[in-house]
């Protein structure tokens, strides 16, 4: 009986740590939603053309590249999926890559991941994928008006878009790595669901009211705010 009642009490511990996201969860979802606003409201940003026919976008706000010598990049994010006409919960995500050549500095760059067909969405929910090896990418094209049109663009599964804000201008994202982040996933749903099954709203997992500023970036229409400009 006493065996009965301790796992019991485990179970319940266990069940209301799910969805209690840290301080730095939260704020990497609202640092994301202004990222992906900001470079969704921009001129030259992401057209709508291309926007409206990714199937996710992978966002990751201040990802950090340092170097002297040996350095590499690092940062984390968030990612959604498209379910019809709405946007599935958000999935923590992480990226890495290192670097090495004669070079000093820091920086930091927002990015957003424009992942364009479900095999690449695939690939990036159930394996550590390598950009530019595992999942063909490509810099998207930018402008309101502008449409994919080189073939790398047209056959790419992931189109990427990035903002510096340090020393270095541009990013080349090949060679690294874009998993999911298991331990904070598992923050935020628990550990029985799938990373794949709850960004494509196959499990039936409550999203945390934190979440609800990024799902909001990602639902909002820019066309209705830029004729307000």
């Amino acid at each position: 009986m006493k065996t009965i009642v301790a796992s019991v009490t485990v179970l319940l511990m266990a069940a209301s740590a799910f969805g209690q996201l840290k301080k730095s969860d939260i704020e990497k979802l609202n640092d994301a939603a202004n990222a992906l606003t900001e470079i969704r409201d921009a001129s030259n940003g992401i057209p709508e053309s291309i926007w409206n026919k990714a199937q996710c976008v992978v966002v990751i706000p201040g990802l950090t590249k340092a170097a002297f010598i040996i350095g590499g990049e690092h940062g984390s994010g968030v990612m959604s999926c498209r379910h019809a006409n709405t946007w599935g919960p958000p999935v923590f995500m992480e990226m890495t890559k290192g670097s090495a050549g004669l070079q000093a500095g820091v920086s930091s760059t927002d990015l957003v991941l424009l992942v364009m067909n479900q095999r690449g969405a695939e690939k990036l929910l159930n394996n550590k994928v390598t950009l530019g090896g595992d999942a063909s990418i490509a810099a998207g094209p930018v402008g309101r008006t502008a449409s994919a049109g080189t073939d790398a663009q047209l056959s790419a599964e992931i189109l990427s878009y990035s903002r510096a804000k340090g020393l270095f201008a541009g990013i080349d994202l090949s060679g690294g790595s874009l998993n999911p982040d298991k331990s904070k996933n598992e923050r935020a749903y628990g550990p029985y669901e799938s990373t794949a099954a709850i960004a494509f709203g196959t499990a039936p997992v409550k999203v945390n009211p934190e979440m609800r500023a990024f799902t909001n970036a990602l639902g909002r229409d820019v066309r209705a705010t830029s004729g307000k400009k």
